[in-house]
């Protein structure tokens, strides 16, 4: 009776233990990159390719180790970079946002404008910047800006209009004001498409950053990869790339951790429950 019991019961426990919403979330993402790190060494030293073309992963991160001093001076300065922009494009692109839901003439004048300023390659706009603000951390904070706030305009948007009319008119018919009905009902409901873009503008802030660094700056992790990629020097190079992918990530987590604090349980738990069994 106890093998008949107990037998069954532990693969029911693998199982719920293979299907845990942390295991599907950190676990196997964490072993597919383990397995492509070990698949580009192995193929490295297969095919004897140059450490100048393509270096192993043991390389960089023994060059990460080797300049981890200088790599995490940069990564910190590009770090209050990312944050002044992301910061930056949140005080503009929520309350710019709030301005196209309630206000017709906004929605029909500023709007356009926000959707064909995205066509202007930022590339092209950071040595104007540069210009006008010298080498300082100005050009690059606008730069992150303009890249992160528009993410940020349209998911606000989309969120604050995402509530059904029925709540708004049942608040209304209640006698619930106008900044009662937004604080209730209408920014509580947009939270969630909020976060989600708050999330990618954190990301396109990394990538605002280094583009400011690419065109002119002396400091930063944008500049190591130019000094690098001018040196010829591919250890360093691809250890400079791997501090900004990691720079997103951490970032990236803690948007999450604030969406998690901010969410109402029910929420965040369905989430994690939709990304479990897709």
């Amino acid at each position: 009776m106890i093998q008949t019991t107990v037998a069954p019961a532990l693969p029911r426990r693998r199982v719920a233990l293979a299907t845990h919403p942390l295991v599907l979330r950190y676990l196997y993402p964490a072993l597919t990159f383990a397995v492509l790190l070990g698949l580009w060494e192995l193929a490295i030293s297969a095919f004897n390719v140059p450490d100048y073309v393509i270096p192993a992963p043991s390389q960089i991160v023994g060059e990460m180790i080797k300049q981890f001093p200088i790599l995490w001076g940069h990564t910190l300065i590009t770090t209050s970079e990312v944050a002044m922009g992301f910061l930056l494009s949140v005080l503009v692109g929520v309350p710019l946002a709030v301005l196209i839901v309630y206000s017709p003439f906004f929605e029909h004048t500023i709007y356009p404008l926000l959707v064909s300023s995205q066509t202007v390659p930022k590339v092209a706009v950071a040595p104007i910047f540069l210009f006008w603000f010298g080498f300082g951390l100005a050009p690059k904070v606008l730069v992150a800006f303009l890249i992160a706030f528009f993410p940020v305009v349209i998911a606000t948007v989309v969120g604050l209009r995402s509530v059904e009319p029925e709540m708004i008119h049942l608040a209304r018919s209640m006698g619930a004001s106008s900044l009662l009905t937004f604080t209730k009902i209408r920014l509580p409901h947009a939270l969630p498409s909020l976060f989600g873009g708050l999330k990618i503008a954190i990301t396109l802030a990394v990538v605002g950053a280094v583009v400011g660094e690419f065109v002119g700056a002396d400091k930063g992790l944008g500049y190591v990869v130019v000094l690098a990629n001018g040196a010829l020097n591919t250890k360093l190079l691809f250890a400079a790339i791997t501090f900004l992918s990691l720079l997103g990530v951490v970032l990236f987590f803690v948007v999450e951790v604030v969406e998690r604090l901010m969410l109402p349980p029910h929420l965040t738990s369905g989430r994690e429950q939709m990304g479990g069994t897709a």
